[in-house]
């Protein structure tokens, strides 16, 4: 990768991947990554492959119709992301229940390990893993575009289609739920 192409901002290379395809490629060098351990973290690593694969597949297809004068890219690769991740919400919600009756989470990195450091007390993962499971979709997007991919609320909105007043509102009430399936006054 040319020292050019790494101060071109996302904009500009879908831009210019219309006519060369292979400026495309530098999207896919800057975020398949951060969208990979994404999925990986909502659906496991195998599916996580698939994900960035079709992620990356239907921008390149769509590509002539991004809106160039958004610079960063970022969010509008975690709505398709998101989108595709929602086409295995069963497969997710399955593993989330399996989580929540065993605690034994099956993914490399744990769900448990990430999300739970914010909890103090021992054992609590099988019910933060019960109250993802039981979040609406759109919630349990929202509150982990925020908690795990630190997106801001406009990033999230952007990446969701939503206003950031839905953003604000999903977020708020995931986490209300969560904190009453875990009895925790506050919850990060």
């Amino acid at each position: 990768m040319s020292a050019e192409t790494v101060e071109i901002d996302d904009g500009e290379l879908i831009r210019r991947s219309v006519h060369d395809p292979e400026q495309f490629a530098v999207l896919f060098d800057r975020y398949a990554k951060q969208i990979h351990l994404y999925a990986a973290r909502r659906l496991g690593t195998q599916a996580a492959d698939d994900i960035v694969a079709e992620t990356f597949l239907a921008a390149f297809r769509r590509r002539g119709t991004y809106d160039t004068s958004f610079a960063l890219a970022r969010p509008w690769l975690y709505g398709i992301a998101t989108t595709l991740i929602a086409r295995c919400r069963r497969q997710e919600e399955r593993l989330l229940r399996a989580l929540s009756r065993t605690g034994v989470d099956p993914l490399p990195e744990a769900l448990a390990d990430t999300v739970a450091r914010r909890v103090t007390a021992q054992g609590r993962e099988r019910e933060l893993a019960g109250a993802l499971a039981s979040l609406p979709r759109g919630h349990r997007d929202v509150l982990l575009l925020v908690a795990w991919e630190d997106m801001s609320y406009e990033e999230v909105a952007r990446a969701l289609d939503v206003s950031v007043g839905t953003v604000r509102s999903r977020l708020h009430r995931a986490r209300k739920k969560a904190r009453n399936v875990l009895g925790e006054e506050e919850l990060p």
